[in-house]
């Protein structure tokens, strides 16, 4: 009977842990980015080096809630390059 439990408990615990991970809204995580790659994404979306706003973000962001870390509403330069190395930003330059 215990082990019974211990099984249905390690299921139902797996479970929740696999739905934290796949909660992304715009897509699945992309492959890290180095700083090459994420620094010439980061200029093609801010050129003027301004935080992204949502909307300004989309193009380049897989999930905009999980990179702004502050929750201001807005991608910062530091945050973008976090989320670069969460796979949170999209491989926009081919490379």
């Amino acid at each position: 009977m215990r082990v019974t439990l211990a099984v249905v408990a390690l299921l139902l615990s797996g479970s929740a842990a696999l739905a934290q991970t796949n909660n992304m809204t715009s897509g699945r995580p992309s492959a890290v980015l180095d700083d090459k790659q994420c620094q010439s994404i980061w200029q093609m979306a801010s050129p003027q080096g301004d935080a992204l706003s949502k909307d300004k973000a989309v193009p380049f962001i897989v999930n905009f809630q999980l990179a702004d870390v502050d929750g201001d509403g807005k991608i910062s330069a530091d945050e973008f390059k976090a989320a670069c190395g969460k796979g949170l930003v999209k491989n926009t330059t081919g490379q």
